[in-house]
């Protein structure tokens, strides 16, 4: 099954051979009028770095990402709680803090992806992956954020939005 962003079908449609081109001009239009090797740019959203002669980051290329993941459930032992943190961070050094309470708990790591929608993947398969082997409570996530390593940097210079990762480690509430 093939995807297609809502309207390109039919914009597409409409292109494709009811302008009597034959079967040339369908495949033409199909492809939107593009060379072979020509990327398709969107009218509607700016070009990444268009002041500087379209020599941007390629896309492939992984950025960082800030990740926020907040979780809860009933209530467990705080001793528990901080034992399956502590062996969370032992076999995934990449978290930078771990807040808890008795009934919820709080991870915030630097997560290196694609994009947006990788990075919210593995974070939101980050505490069912790891709740039997690290002895993590059985709770829900509750909550989500992932914003750029810009953002991060913005708000924190701004004064609002998460304060840096210190002290690193695992603390309570």
């Amino acid at each position: 099954m093939r995807r297609v962003r809502p309207g390109a079908a039919a914009s597409r449609a409409g292109t494709s051979g009811a302008s009597g081109g034959g079967a040339d001009r369908g495949a033409q239009g199909a492809r939107g009028a593009r060379a072979d090797g020509e990327e398709r740019v969107l009218s509607s959203v700016p070009a990444p770095d268009a002041g500087s002669g379209g020599h941007g980051t390629p896309e492939d290329l992984p950025r960082l990402w800030h990740v926020t993941l907040s979780v809860s459930g009933r209530e467990v032992p705080l001793t528990e709680v901080r034992r399956g943190l502590e062996q969370l961070a032992h076999d995934h050094p990449f978290l930078l803090t771990s807040r808890y309470a008795g009934d919820h708990a709080e991870i915030r790591y630097w997560e290196e992806a694609r994009d947006l929608h990788d990075a919210a993947a593995v974070a939101l398969r980050l505490w069912g992956e790891h709740r039997r082997t690290a002895g993590l409570p059985p709770w829900e996530i509750v909550g989500l954020e992932v914003i750029d390593r810009e953002t991060y940097h913005q708000r924190v210079a701004e004064g609002y939005g998460p304060p840096p990762a210190a002290p690193v480690g695992i603390q309570p509430f």
